[in-house]
C-alpha cells in the first residue's frame, strides 16, 4: 500500500482524533492540526502510542486566523512537497455563545472558523495537493441542516452585522457553504484526478466539560442526546475511507452520510447558480483563483 500524506484539521479530540488514529494505523503520514499546544501535544502522543507509528506529526493552527493558516501552511510546504488528503474537520459551535464575536482580522468568528478558513487553507496548500497522483480535499457538514431546508447562506449579510446573531443560524449556515465549496472544488477539478466531497455528520458524542458555564439543565440534555449518539469512532471510518480507500479514488462531487450512502443537500446548495454566488462571495475574504488551476 502506498503511503499517503493526509492532513486532519481539528485533530485532537472527537472524530479527527479518531480518524488521525485510523488512518496513522494503516500506515500513512498523518499530519494532526489543533489549535491547542497541550491537547495538541497530548493527542500526537497517544496517536503514535497506539498507531504504533512514528509517522505522525502535529501542526498548530488557528482556523479562524488567515495569518496562522497562511503560517502553518507555509511550514507544511517547507518539509512536505505533496499532500494526499485533507480534512477539513475543523470548526465551532460553542452553545453557550450568545453575541457576536469578530476574529482578530475582523470577521465574524463562525463564518471564519467553519468556512473561510477552509477555503484558504486548500489554496495554501494547493501546490502540495497538485502534486499528488490522486489528491482528496474533504468537507464536513451536519446531518442537522435536513432540519433547515430553506436555509441559505446570508449572501448580503454572512457576518451576522444587520441581523440578530444567533450561534445555531451561524454554524449552519457556514456548514451549508462547505458543502457548496465541495460542488464547486469537484466542477473546478473535473477530470484530473483531485476529489472533493462532502460529509454529513450526525449527533456524535462529546466532552460537554470543554462548554464552560454550560447551564445544568442542558447539561442533562447533552447527557441523554449522548446515549442515541454515534461514537466518534464510527464516524471517523467514513473520514478514513474516503481519505485512503482506493474504492473512492475517482469519486467525486458527492455528498455521504455516516454510512457512506450518497445523500443530496437542499435543492438551494444543488443549483450551481447558488454555488457560483457562495463562492464568488468567498472570493471576497480569500483568493479562490488558485484553486482554479487544473492539476
Amino acid at each position: 500500500m502506498e503511503r499517503k500524506v493526509v492532513l486532519i484539521t481539528g485533530a485532537n479530540s472527537g472524530i479527527g482524533r479518531a480518524a488521525a488514529l485510523q488512518i496513522a494505523g494503516q500506515g500513512h503520514h498523518t499530519v494532526l492540526a489543533a489549535r491547542n499546544r497541550q491537547k495538541g501535544e497530548a493527542a500526537l502522543q497517544a496517536v503514535r502510542e497506539q498507531a504504533q507509528s512514528n509517522a505522525v506529526e502535529l501542526r498548530l493552527v488557528d482556523m479562524s486566523s488567515q495569518a496562522s493558516i497562511r503560517q502553518m501552511a507555509a511550514a507544511f510546504l517547507a518539509e512536505h512537497d505533496r499532500l494526499d488528503a485533507l480534512i477539513h474537520n475543523a470548526a465551532i459551535f460553542d452553545i453557550t455563545q450568545k453575541e457576536r464575536v469578530l476574529t482578530a482580522e475582523g470577521i465574524e468568528s463562525v463564518w471564519a472558523t467553519n468556512h473561510i478558513g477552509p477555503v484558504l487553507l486548500t489554496a495554501c496548500l494547493w501546490d502540495a495537493l497538485r502534486q499528488s497522483e490522486q489528491a482528496r480535499v474533504l468537507t464536513v457538514a451536519s446531518k442537522g441542516l435536513i432540519a433547515k431546508p430553506f436555509l441559505k447562506v446570508d449572501l448580503a449579510d454572512p457576518e451576522f452585522e444587520k441581523r440578530r446573531f444567533r450561534m445555531e443560524t451561524a454554524y449552519y449556515q457556514s456548514k451549508l457553504a462547505q458543502i457548496m465549496f465541495g460542488y464547486w472544488l469537484a466542477e473546478q477539478q473535473a477530470g484530473t484526478g483531485l476529489t472533493a466531497n462532502s460529509i454529513r455528520v450526525p449527533a456524535v458524542r462529546v466532552d460537554i466539560s470543554k462548554y464552560d458555564g454550560l447551564p445544568g439543565i442542558l447539561q442533562k440534555l447533552y447527557a441523554v442526546k449522548s446515549r442515541f449518539a454515534l461514537a466518534p469512532e464510527e464516524m471517523a471510518t467514513v473520514y478514513t475511507r474516503l481519505a485512503t480507500d482506493p474504492a473512492y479514488a475517482t469519486v467525486t462531487g458527492a455528498y455521504f452520510d455516516e454510512k457512506l450512502n450518497r445523500v443530496q443537500p437542499s435543492a438551494y446548495a444543488r443549483q450551481a447558480e447558488n454555488v457560483a454566488a457562495v463562492m464568488a462571495l468567498t472570493g471576497r475574504y480569500v483568493d479562490i483563483e488558485p484553486l482554479r488551476r487544473k492539476r
